[in-house]
């Protein structure tokens, strides 16, 4: 599913314009981002959590040349899902 396609179906279940639907989106998503930016943790009741993980500085080696390289530290976005949400994907159609 295409952020497009996201749009228009949150707009038919909740009665609103696309544009509207899509203001609501990005809305979201932009809070979503700011507060991972400044490292909170989002908690979406039955849906799930997203946090930052700190991943460590780590050597490995260029697959063309075979020469070491530095792998620099770098904060990475991760999603955990919820149990309403495992349950929903996990559930026989």
């Amino acid at each position: 599913m295409k952020k497009v396609e996201l749009v228009a179906e949150v707009a038919e279940k909740a009665g609103l314009s696309r544009q509207a639907a899509q203001s609501a989106l990005e809305a979201a998503f932009e809070s979503i981002s700011s507060a991972l930016q400044r490292g909170d943790e989002v908690r979406i009741q039955g849906f799930g959590t997203f946090a930052v993980n700190a991943r460590a500085e780590t050597s490995g080696r260029n697959p063309q040349t075979g020469a070491p390289i530095r792998i620099p530290a770098a904060k990475v976005p991760r999603f955990r899902a919820g149990k309403n949400l495992r349950d929903t994907v996990n559930a026989e159609a």
